[in-house]
Parts: C-alpha cells; sequence; structure tokens
C-alpha cells in the first residue's frame, strides 16, 4: 500500500546541513513529514534530539523519548519522530533544565540557542497571509502553520509576539523603517540590522527592504526579514 504522506526517510548526502548530521555514516537518515513548517527550513524532532542537541546517542533513545512525551514544542506534548521543528519554535525536555528556541545564526538557517524559561511562552511569528473569509471575518496565517480569526492589526511581512501554546497575540510589530530586521535565510542569516526603508515590489522585482547591517547597506528581499523591535529584540533571539 502506498503511503500517502510521503517517504519516512532521506539519503543524508541530501539532507541539509544546518540538521547537524554525520555524512559518512547509515545511507539514510529520518526526515521532516508535513507539518507546520516547510520541508526544507525545519528539523524532524528525532534529529534534532540525537545530533543537533546530542541529548540521546541513537534513534532508538530518541523514540523512547519521543513516545513517551518527553519532547514539548511550542508547549505542546509531540509524540512523532518526523514533527518538523522550525523558526522560532521552542522546545522543551522533561528532566532538561535547558530550554531552546531555534532562531539563525552565523549564516545557518537554524541553530538552537539557550533562553530563560520566562520566555517560553513567548514566540515571534511572521504574517503571511491575510484572507477573507465568511460573514466579512479575516483570518491571518503565520510562518508557522498557524492561523488566527482574532481581529489582528498586522500586514503581511509585520510580525506578532504569541504566546503559545494558547495563540494570544501580545504585540505587532510592524515592517517599517526604523525598526529592527531579523535576517532568517542565505548567506547574511542570523544577522540584526536597522531597516532603513521598504521598497514596494513591482511586475518584475519582488517587495524589498534596504536594511543597515554594520557599515555596510544591503537590499534583501522583504520575504526573509522578520521585524524583531524597535530599539533591541523584544524576545531573546541571539
Amino acid at each position: 500500500m502506498v503511503s500517502i504522506a510521503g517517504s519516512k526517510k532521506l539519503k543524508r548526502q541530501m539532507a541539509p546541513q544546518f540538521w547537524g548530521i554525520a555524512r559518512k555514516d547509515k545511507r539514510f537518515v529520518i526526515t521532516v513529514k508535513p507539518g507546520p513548517h516547510k520541508k526544507d527550513l525545519a528539523i524532524p524532532s528525532a534529529v534534532f534530539l540525537r545530533d543537533t542537541l546530542k541529548i540521546v546517542a541513537s534513534l532508538r533513545e530518541a523514540k523512547a523519548s519521543i513516545y513517551a512525551g518527553k519532547v514539548k514544542i511550542d508547549g505542546v506534548v509531540r509524540k512523532s519522530l518526523h514533527h518538523s521543528i522550525g523558526l522560532m519554535d521552542v522546545v522543551e525536555l522533561e528532566n532538561v533544565p535547558e530550554i531552546y528556541r531555534l532562531v539563525p545564526t552565523e549564516g545557518k538557517l537554524l541553530k538552537p540557542i539557550k533562553i530563560n524559561e520566562s520566555e517560553k511562552s513567548k514566540k515571534l511569528v511572521r504574517v503571511v497571509t491575510k484572507t477573507t473569509i465568511g460573514k466579512g471575518k479575516n483570518q491571518t496565517g503565520f510562518h508557522d502553520g498557524r492561523s488566527t480569526l482574532a481581529e489582528v492589526k498586522a500586514s503581511i511581512g509585520d510580525t506578532c509576539v504569541m504566546q503559545v501554546p494558547d495563540q494570544k497575540i501580545l504585540e505587532v510589530i510592524k515592517l517599517e523603517a526604523g525598526c529592527q530586521g531579523l535576517v532568517t535565510r542565505g548567506i547574511n542569516a542570523g544577522q540584526i540590522g536597522k531597516i532603513e526603508s521598504v521598497e514596494e515590489g513591482t511586475f518584475i522585482l519582488p517587495r524589498r527592504v534596504i536594511l543597515i547591517l554594520g557599515d555596510k547597506k544591503i537590499e534583501i528581499p522583504a520575504d526573509i526579514i522578520m521585524p524583531v523591535g524597535k530599539g533591541e529584540p523584544v524576545i531573546q533571539i541571539n
């Protein structure tokens, strides 16, 4: 019988570098199943425990921990080896004091950083869709697959500070001049700079942001910039 959800494994040579796996080992590695994040922008939970954090020694130990409900992602227990962990997700492990948030850093797409316990219920989510549904209600969609019908005064490209797991919007950070922006992908991933201006897209060019990084100024697509605060990031991201 054919699986409708795709293959559960991936050749190691094809796995993203930010997973942190050994290349010259077994031929296949477990992969990400359809979920909140895109396949090439996420780490499967079993790989995260074994290869990224190196908190377990084998896939067997990772299975035991995950199936026992010892892994929480954004405050919710996840029991799938293939669950995708992506940008700004908060990971808690039972009997482990450290709490991790995945952020871009040092040119890497995703890297876990340790955060304070007081911040584990806060998450930055980027607005990616705004849709009008029945009875004049608006649905707001975020980069991590979440959506809400609550009235959110945010446009596509803005960032919301969300309380997880109940998805309460605490604050909206606009994508505008003067704001601090985090580069989420590309060779500048993880760098934070001041947004000088936001250039609207044309028929040929996408919407762009002029970003000041130290003593240089770059122009990059707006969809890889996440506004994180006015003077400094509103939560710990480095």
